[in-house]
């Protein structure tokens, strides 16, 4: 049941996200033994604590990945809830959306546009959010060149907004499926994980959780370009060699989380520029396999559960 200023929704579609395998296999400590993952949900109000007015129920709402945050610390009151330290997760925190039913802070819920179904949002509501704040903690210019490492759920979404805004972007990932995909989006080449792009980049993102791959990126960049890593989990990295990696001005970021504010941007600018998921649908039944394909990269794009328990 919700508390007082949550909603309690009715899961109609939930993304599959690499997250969730993480959570699932250990790679980031428990914090609720035994918690249902899913934190990329569409679903419709079923009711609410007695706190809330500003729902009604049949309404539909997306859920994310941030649940809640103390909304008073010092990266609260400055605009930076994604490291707020008193934050917790959907999925992670608090049961998430592989389930017929879960629940969400009313504040933490989005309002969805009315353009797309279920499965089509679903991913958008992580993969879709944390590849837009990755791509503007990249900092690339206008018109800049972009290079994406990995090219999977997140950053086939992230892709197209880069390219809907000017850039030319090269891919660099391990699945022929994933580069035709990302040469039908609109990627001015699509090669090998760890081939060179054509050119130099002004500025790249890692959304493979692979630390091997991040001096091969550094050592992609022009200089003064940056280099974000999407994942909150990544593999050890490989000692960095200062003249090689990082001279000329070369800079590193991390991306934690995201913040509503992004969401509600990323939300608007996808609705602008028709940015569109490519899914594979599953059965909520059918979960493990979902996860099972993820982690083997049998698939582009992104996979949806289904609700097909209620």
């Amino acid at each position: 049941m919700p508390e007082d200023d949550e909603l309690l929704v009715r899961v109609r579609a939930c993304g599959v996200c690499r997250t969730d395998l993480h959570v699932i296999e250990g790679d980031l400590p428990v914090h609720r033994p035994g918690v249902t993952p899913g934190h990329e949900v569409v679903g419709v109000v079923e009711g609410f604590g007695a706190a809330v007015r500003d729902f009604t129920v049949g309404e539909r709402v997306g859920v994310a990945w941030l649940r809640r945050t103390d909304g008073d610390c010092v990266y609260c009151r400055r605009r930076s809830e994604n490291l707020c330290p008193a934050s917790l997760y959907t999925g992670w925190d608090a049961d998430g959306g592989y389930a017929e039913y879960t629940t969400v802070p009313a504040a933490f819920a989005h309002r969805l546009p009315g353009e797309l179904d279920d499965i089509a949002l679903a991913p958008m509501l992580c993969a879709g959010i944390i590849g837009y704040r990755a791509l503007r903690r990249a900092l690339l210019p206008p018109g800049g060149r972009l290079g994406l490492y990995g090219f999977g759920g997140s950053a086939h979404l992230c892709a197209q907004v880069a390219i809907a805004e000017g850039a030319t972007v090269h891919v660099m990932t391990r699945g022929a499926a994933a580069r035709r995909l990302a040469l039908e989006l609109g990627a001015a080449s699509a090669r090998g994980a760890y081939d060179v792009p054509p050119e130099p980049l002004d500025s790249a993102i890692l959304f493979a959780p692979v630390g091997d791959l991040v001096p091969v990126a550094l050592r992609a960049l022009d200089r003064g370009g940056v280099l974000a890593i999407a994942g909150i989990h990544l593999s050890d990295t490989p000692p960095l060699h200062y003249e090689s990696d990082l001279f000329y001005e070369k800079e590193l970021r991390s991306v934690t989380a995201n913040t509503r504010e992004d969401a509600r941007e990323f939300l608007a600018l996808a609705a602008r520029h028709g940015v569109h998921a490519t899914t594979h649908a599953y059965p909520l039944s059918q979960a493990g396999q979902a996860l099972t394909d993820l982690k083997a990269g049998r698939f582009d794009g992104a996979a949806v559960l289904v609700n097909d328990l209620s």
